[in-house]
């Protein structure tokens, strides 16, 4: 099923289109790019943005200064030819090797990726320069297990992480301190050679220890902070690793004189420059345009539930014809668009399959956006006035091939026609099934670049 494109179902897409564009590295790049040094440069890094931001500045890098390196993104994620370079660069041409990994639980191919990352690093010297490209993804895609830890081990520890609902700062903290090569590790490697990083943000802050497990950066966080972590999530580790924990043996590199060889990271897109974008447009379409916040976390549903909230109370705020009232508590004034970001969770709590039947036992799918649309569409009750989006500004929310979804003054209706319980497919966090039979899913594919979540909410 497809859904008919009305007038805010295209405004609505047109503004996530618009804060995508914004964060793609062919333009981000520009103007961020260090003079090539008197040695060798070299470019290393990882994330689902890692591929197109090797194309950008392959393009830019001048035709006869040396460059190498080897960088890794997700499966999938290599620009197609298409978009691969306006220039010379591109797959076949290009003088960064680029390689594929899994996202979001690591594979082989990330640990082999992260063995030659490293192995690319020794032998620099101080007139060398390194240009590290680091986007979100990045945690996953560079993965090099702590020593006692095996793959294995770390991949059951990330699926444990990503259903706990830790979020993206909690998630990280821990897996800097179980690497060889994130929480700053990857930075000393770079010694003595100058080290840059370009990185894509994708964490509510900005914070350059948070992104992609901060592998170029000092760490401020201790394994006494992982360990809490841990605790709370009630997330299990081998003994042998759970001991190297506690004693401080797996402690990542701090700020000082180790770090001397590391210019400032430079962040070249960011899901506020990206919320602005989408604002500027908003706002040339005829709209008031707000901006709630970049750095909103929390559940899911919840989330879904407080954005609800102020839509509605836009409404009604703005219907009221009771003078007696004086003092508005939400200052939004329709037409409108009220627009967020961040990364917010989705906590899957554990099944006691032996009291479910197969029915109810079968695993949702669905990623942020789609259960945060799930939850909306319970709390706004069809209102007529009120439209929205959610995606993941990458193109895939979650694990599915869907960026998001969309919800309408009809989304309830349609669902109650096919015979669906919205509340059923929001219990079994199931929101991919649900907007697919909707014909409701934001389908863009990789996008190759990512700046977290986009909401956007429409009042008419």
């Amino acid at each position: 099923m497809t859904h008919s494109l009305t007038k805010e179902i295209e405004i609505l897409r047109s503004l996530f289109d618009c804060a995508v564009k914004a964060a793609i590295p062919s333009e981000a790049i520009k103007g961020a790019l260090p003079e090539p040094p008197k040695g060798r440069t070299l470019v290393i890094g990882a994330g689902k943005a890692a591929a197109s931001m090797a194309f950008a500045l392959d393009d830019l890098w001048p035709r006869d200064k040396p460059i190498s390196g080897l960088v890794v993104t997700r499966y999938g994620h290599i620009p197609p030819p298409s978009k691969q370079s306006r220039g010379v660069a591109n797959l076949k041409h290009s003088r960064i090797e680029i390689l594929e990994a899994a996202h979001p639980v690591p594979d082989e191919a990330g640990v082999n990726a992260s063995k030659r990352i490293l192995g690319l690093t020794k032998g620099l010297s101080s007139d060398d320069l390194v240009i590290c490209l680091i986007s979100g993804g990045g945690s996953a895609l560079l993965t090099l297990p702590a020593d006692g830890l095996s793959l294995e081990d770390k991949q059951a520890l990330n699926q444990a992480l990503l259903k706990s609902g830790a979020n993206i700062h909690e998630m990280n903290c821990v897996r800097k301190h179980l690497s060889q090569i994130k929480g700053g590790r990857l930075a000393l490697a770079c010694a003595p050679a100058t080290l840059i990083t370009l990185a894509i943000s994708d964490v509510p802050g900005d914070d350059p220890s948070v992104i992609a497990s901060g592998p170029t950066v000092a760490d401020p966080s201790t394994c006494a902070d992982a360990l809490a972590i841990l605790q709370k999530y009630k997330v299990a580790l081998p003994a042998t690793v759970l001991k190297a924990l506690e004693s401080g043996e797996l402690e990542t590199p701090k700020s000082g004189d180790a770090f001397d060889h590391c210019l400032p990271v430079q962040l070249i897109a960011t899901p506020k420059q990206s919320l602005k974008a989408a604002a500027e447009l908003a706002t040339s379409l005829g709209f008031n345009a707000y901006i709630l916040s970049d750095q909103i976390e929390g559940e899911s549903s919840e989330v879904a539930k407080v954005h609800a909230a102020i839509a509605k109370e836009t409404v009604k705020l703005t219907d009221r014809s009771d003078s007696t009232v004086t003092v508005d508590f939400c200052a939004f004034t329709p037409p409108c668009v009220i627009l967020s970001g961040g990364e917010t969770t989705v906590t899957i709590p554990k099944l006691d399959r032996k009291n479910l039947d197969q029915k109810q036992v079968k695993e949702g799918r669905g990623g942020r956006a789609g259960e945060f649309c799930l939850s909306l569409a319970l709390e706004l009750d069809a209102h007529p006035r009120i439209w929205a989006l959610a995606a993941d500004t990458d193109g895939i929310d979650g694990i599915e091939s869907n960026a998001g979804a969309f919800v309408t003054p009809r989304t309830l209706e349609k669902a109650s026609k096919l015979g669906l319980k919205t509340t059923d497919f929001l219990t079994r966090h199931d929101s991919f099934s649900y907007f697919e039979s909707l014909g409701d899913l934001v389908v863009t594919g990789p996008t190759y670049t990512n700046v977290n979540d986009f909401r956007a909410i429409l009042i008419s």
